[in-house]
């Protein structure tokens, strides 16, 4: 979902005229607010690569469903 990472570069944006002129606390807002931009953006790219059905994949060729993470 390259179309919504431009986002990311606005808020940079924003946070270097912020630093840029005194702005210290709406910079580290800025910076706050683009980490949360990044992380819904990746959220955004896991969920459409998840299945369509919403089942989880599992790993492993177990018919049984047991893998390395499952535990007693």
């Amino acid at each position: 979902m390259a179309q919504n990472e431009w986002i990311l570069d606005v808020l940079s944006d924003l946070n270097a005229f912020a630093v840029a002129n005194g702005l210290t606390m709406l910079a580290e807002q800025l910076d706050d607010t683009k980490l949360i931009a990044a992380a819904e953006i990746a959220s955004m790219k896991n969920e459409a690569r998840a299945p369509a059905d919403g089942n989880r994949t599992r790993s492993g060729s177990d018919p049984a469903g047991f893998g390395e993470h499952q535990h007693a």
